[in-house]
């Protein structure tokens, strides 16, 4: 069933396209002059060429983002350390105050004149000790007090630092956002040019470019290697996945009515059992890699050298992704898109350079 939904999955036999040109029937229009076709496929590089970069910037969006929280986080840690501290030495002051209150009631006179002027020679040492435990005890105040003066004002820098880079993240963020924004705009724009025969067309071209792809991945034989079955997590994760085809692809969305390539991802293992982390960089860089030839259907395959998308394999070559804007999530070749490598939400933390 796979294999026929999308026509896009090749043949391990290197069979035609299904959509092979055929001579024109009889009052059909003319096909396109190649000066035609040609400007319709560098548009339809020029949006693949936007589509890109918009993913690639999404890595920059993210690790400003991922950031912004953590500082947030210790922005909130060391306000709580403040007040803490300024409670601490409000108490210290207090204290103080009344060891100086009691010593102004004492007639102002250092404790070594008070004992020599005592009425009880024999009292004298007990006076004495007790006198040197009350200076040791101030000192200790006082030395606390310091300390805690100290804190605070170190508190209050790092504090000034930290809002700091903060805010410089926050704008790196709405940067990146907007530069986001900006690629896939201009791409919507440019398809938007095209009338409707041309729009077909171009999905047309899309389509070949992707089945060339996939072809070239399939005759490497790849699929001979390629045997296991599916864990149980991963037919969960799988029936998730496939579930939402046809449902918009909208930059940053995590569902339930629409996502992004590794927002379906992250749900469909969530529905699997597994909590995997957000983003395609994310899920390369801390989940258990596995060689190609050990991939199993659930597996996620991450695309392109900056792991800027994900899709999850379903066997038989082909896995369910979110392309891009403008598209709805789909079945396609797992060969269509350069491979980075495999990883797998719900295997043992090991890392394999074979999976490069």
């Amino acid at each position: 069933m796979v294999l026929t939904v999308t026509g896009l999955l090749g043949t391990a036999t290197g069979a035609a396209y299904a959509d092979d040109p055929k001579p024109p029937t009889k009052g059909a229009p003319a096909p396109a002059d190649d000066s035609d076709a040609q400007r319709l496929d560098d548009v339809r590089k020029k949006i693949d060429a936007l589509y890109r970069k918009a993913e690639q910037a999404t890595e920059a969006y993210n690790a400003a983002k991922e950031q912004v929280e953590l500082q947030q986080k210790e922005i909130v840690k060391l306000a709580r350390t403040i007040d803490a501290t300024q409670r601490r030495r409000t108490t210290l002051k207090r204290q103080v105050g009344a060891l100086a209150s009691a010593q102004y009631r004492g007639g102002g006179l250092p404790a070594e004149a008070k004992l020599m002027l005592a009425a009880n020679p024999e009292g004298f040492l007990d006076n004495a000790l007790l006198a040197r435990k009350g200076q040791l005890a101030a000192k200790r105040l006082i030395s606390q007090l310091t300390k805690i003066q100290g804190d605070l004002e170190s508190y209050s820098h790092s504090a000034t630092d930290r809002w700091e880079r903060l805010e410089a993240n926050r704008k790196k963020k709405e940067n990146a956002q907007r530069d986001i924004k900006k690629k896939i705009d201009a791409a919507k724009e440019l398809e938007s040019r095209l009338a409707a025969k041309e729009k077909d067309r171009l999905k047309k071209l899309e389509d070949e470019q992707a089945f060339k792809q996939q072809q070239k991945w399939l005759d490497s034989g790849i699929l001979d290697e390629i045997s296991n079955t599916a864990s149980a997590p991963g037919k969960k994760a799988i029936s998730y996945a496939t579930a939402q085809i046809g449902k918009d692809y909208v930059w940053g969305a995590e569902g339930p009515d629409t996502f992004d390539c590794s927002g379906l991802t992250l749900r469909a293992w969530e529905h699997g059992g597994r909590t995997i982390p957000r983003t395609s960089q994310e899920q390369w860089r801390q989940l258990p890699h596995v060689a190609l030839k050990d991939m199993r259907p659930g597996d996620l395959i991450i695309y392109f050298t900056d792991a800027s998308h994900v899709g999850m394999y379903l066997g038989n070559g082909a896995i369910v992704h979110a392309p891009r804007p403008g598209r709805q999530v789909t079945i396609t070749g797992a060969g269509t898109m350069p491979i980075l490598g495999v990883v797998r939400p719900d295997g043992d933390a090991r890392h394999d350079d074979a999976a490069h």
